[in-house]
């Protein structure tokens, strides 16, 4: 079964061009809304969600249906796990053609390297942040001399609750002192979590 889909993004635009060319591929069944690409697409999940294996989902144009590469490539991953294809009608894009496929690992391609691009960007500007004195996560709970006095209320016999009462921080704060005076370094807060639950 071939599966039309047609979008426009405001009230003010009409579907009739590409209900046009949909129709004259020969599309009968078509879904078509009126939504900004960001925004909810309630027909495309309805239509996604209908695919079984050997469908062909068709469209105008890429932009129609993906608001961005990593947008589409999601949509592609789920047309697929459906065991179905993907058509534009106005771009080389046709997963039913050997050239389509091909076209489509060389987006695939382009995605991968645009993350890892993006990550080794992201890398060295931490990198160079780092290097000017920028100090990275969440504010400390306590300061270094708050963190002394606690660990002093706990050596004194203090209970954890009451240590973390008098300095009114979270539990986990006052958990993690605690496993390194007993020597046990926790990384993470599922770990500290477990001891709770």
């Amino acid at each position: 079964m071939h599966y039309g889909y047609a979008r426009v993004s405001t009230k003010h635009q009409e579907t009739n061009l590409q209900l046009d060319a949909l129709t004259a591929a020969g599309i009968t069944d078509i879904y078509h809304e009126k939504a900004s690409s960001v925004g909810a697409r309630p027909q495309l999940q309805q239509l996604l969600k209908k695919l079984q294996p050997g469908d062909v989902l068709v469209f105008y144009k890429l932009d129609r249906v993906a608001r961005s590469l990593k947008d589409l490539l999601a949509i592609i991953e789920q047309v697929e796990a459906a065991g179905a294809c993907i058509r534009s009608l106005t771009e080389p894009l046709d997963t039913t053609t050997p050239m389509g496929s091909f076209v489509l690992q060389i987006l695939g391609a382009v995605a991968q390297l645009e993350r890892s691009i993006i990550r080794q960007r992201s890398i060295a500007g931490q990198v160079a942040a780092h290097k000017r004195g920028v100090k990275f996560g969440r504010p400390l709970a306590l300061t270094p001399d708050q963190e002394a006095e606690a660990r002093a209320m706990l050596e004194a016999g203090k209970t954890r609750a009451a240590v973390v009462r008098h300095f009114d921080v979270s539990r986990i704060v006052i958990e993690r002192i605690w496993d390194e005076m007993h020597g046990r370094k926790k990384t993470g807060l599922l770990p500290v979590l477990k001891d709770f639950l």
